[in-house]
């Protein structure tokens, strides 16, 4: 245990694990905060949709050989957010249908123009790294670490701020729009800010992998909390202690960060789901 602990404090002395620390802390709760309400107007897979959509933007960086994909990837990521929230809206498209067509159709042609327009020897190991996250932590730069810090710090405010609004939207989008609630804007500010932090968790732990910091902690806590304000604590809670036990793994084992973080919340959700049954029973 002490080698452990040594290992450990010798790690925490380099800069890129003190950020990849902060950061997966970070994106963590951001994802946590607003996975309850995605989850509760079960429209959860739109943090899978929009990491696709990122992805092929990451494919159209990389053709044009931008220096900092960010300024692609980052608006293109919220104006398919705003089209997805839309064409969801639409009673001919359902907001699963709108999902899985921009979903399916980004990954494709994302796939496709990192093939045909092939920008280095090793392709398969770019798709995996996009998909799958980083299989090192020393691709975060600080100011990586500071962009994270500001947009969660927004997050946490938006949320904090607007918090009963988007109680209101989330249970009861027709009675908020009825006693006067902009709903349709605060959709809009939901759907703008998961397109940010899905986006900022690219990095980290790669696009297949983002709708799992999103959907697992807010699953673990609804089998085990029953209000809104209690969920939502929990949710965050638990997402920032699962982040930081998947780094240490991650640090400690050499696996791949994001696959590890994910992990850690599967075994926390079966630990939730279990107390739900004996409490049940």
């Amino acid at each position: 245990m002490s080698e452990m602990f040594d290992k450990l404090i010798l790690y925490f002395q380099y800069p890129f694990v003190r950020y990849a620390f902060i950061v997966g802390v970070l994106i963590a709760l951001s994802s946590s905060l607003l996975g309850v309400t995605l989850v509760l107007k079960r429209f959860s897979f739109i943090g899978d949709g929009l990491s696709h959509v990122a992805f092929g933007a990451i494919a159209i960086a990389s053709v044009l050989k931008l220096s900092n994909n960010m300024l692609l990837v980052f608006p293109i990521t919220i104006v398919s957010a705003i089209l997805l929230l839309r064409t969801g809206q639409n009673a001919k498209i359902k907001g699963d249908a709108a999902v899985a067509m921009i979903s399916v159709g980004a990954l494709a042609i994302g796939y496709l123009l990192m093939n045909v327009f092939s920008t280095s020897s090793n392709l398969s190991g770019d798709v995996c790294t996009t998909l799958f996250g980083s299989t090192s932590i020393l691709t975060l730069s600080k100011t990586d670490v500071i962009l994270c810090a500001i947009l969660s710090a927004i997050v946490l405010f938006a949320f904090i701020f607007f918090y009963n609004r988007i109680f209101a939207v989330t249970f009861d989008e027709n009675f908020a729009k009825a006693v006067g609630t902009k709903a349709d804007l605060y959709n809009l500010m939901i759907a703008v800010i998961i397109a940010v932090i899905i986006v900022l968790a690219m990095n980290l732990v790669g696009s297949l992998l983002i709708s799992a910091l999103v959907i697992f902690p807010a699953l673990s806590a609804m089998r085990v909390f029953k209000s809104f304000r209690s969920v939502t604590i929990c949710s965050a809670v638990s997402s920032v202690i699962c982040a930081a036990l998947g780094i240490l793994i991650s640090i400690l084992m050499g696996t791949p960060v994001g696959s590890t973080i994910v992990a850690i919340d599967i075994i926390v959700f079966f630990i939730f789901f279990m107390i739900d049954l004996i409490r049940s029973r």
